[in-house]
């Protein structure tokens, strides 16, 4: 939570590349590092049903 505003993320995948490399996406789409990706287990989670409830601040949005 940045000022009381949910935050995002846009994860695309580039092929070809390895953690640390910078990717350019030309005009204004800028560059971006490539970041490791958590790679664990994520079974126990998902038999939970996966849910998250959403933060009380998000409804400030």
């Amino acid at each position: 939570m940045i000022n009381n505003k949910t935050t995002a993320v846009r994860v695309i995948p580039v092929p070809g590349k390895d953690v640390g490399d910078v990717v350019e996406f030309g005009g204004i789409f800028g560059r971006a590092p490539i970041m490791a990706v958590n790679d664990g287990d994520s079974s126990q989670f998902v038999n939970r049903g996966g849910h998250i409830p959403a933060p009380i601040h998000s409804f400030k949005n």
